[in-house]
């Protein structure tokens, strides 16, 4: 079974535009790769649906995973619900180590404490290169700064979501590629289409 690319450390990302504290830019947190939290109000069974029909449509298409821009949207969507809060965690972390950082020429090792978690600041011996680790409430990492450069990483809730998530949508794409009709998995056992027959048989037996 293939899973989406998302799930584990996103490689190496340098971003622009996306503004910047202590001259540090910040991640770009619309990318369809940049988890943060998000509560969209939607339910676990109306996501499943939504998985399921976005299978076919891909299908329909011939494409698969991330090659479609809406299963990436809907990834974001779906992994966001459960993901920390990676914005205020960054944010919050830059902010912490912004002023110990300026103007220093020396190796400085900080450790901040923040609302959302906790944020790990290096200034490594060769002057300008700085190394920074951010980390949730749980104590998991959730990126990393290095070389201009930020890299994520995904936590273990976030890799069961995605995991989940693939799981549902190869199904239903495999259901389309044998041409099974969609039809909606969580309806109860006597909604379901076969079920209804079995009834309707059952009715005209006793007519």
């Amino acid at each position: 079974m293939q899973l989406n690319s998302t799930i584990g450390s996103l490689q190496q990302r340098r971003f622009s535009g996306a503004g910047n504290i202590g001259g540090i830019h910040l991640p770009d947190f619309n990318d369809k790769y940049v988890f943060s939290q998000k509560k969209s109000g939607i339910s676990d069974k109306e996501y499943r649906k939504r998985i399921r029909e976005q299978a076919y449509k891909d299908f329909a298409k011939g494409q698969f995973q991330n090659k479609s821009e809406e299963f990436n949207r809907l990834m974001k969507s779906y992994t966001s619900e459960v993901a920390p809060d990676r914005k205020g965690i960054i944010t919050s972390g830059l902010k912490a180590v912004s002023g110990n950082r300026k103007n220093v020429q020396k190796p400085i090792d900080l450790v901040a404490t923040l609302l959302e978690g906790k944020v790990k600041y290096q200034k490594l011996p060769s002057g300008n290169s700085e190394y920074i680790e951010f980390y949730d409430k749980n104590g998991e990492m959730v990126a990393t700064y290095s070389n201009n450069g930020w890299t994520m990483y995904t936590t273990n809730a976030e890799a069961a979501r995605q995991t989940e998530m693939c799981m549902i949508y190869n199904e239903a794409w495999g259901n389309a590629k044998r041409g099974i009709p969609l039809i909606n998995e969580d309806l109860t056992n006597s909604e379901k289409p076969e079920n209804l027959v079995n009834i309707q048989n059952r009715f005209d037996a006793k007519a």
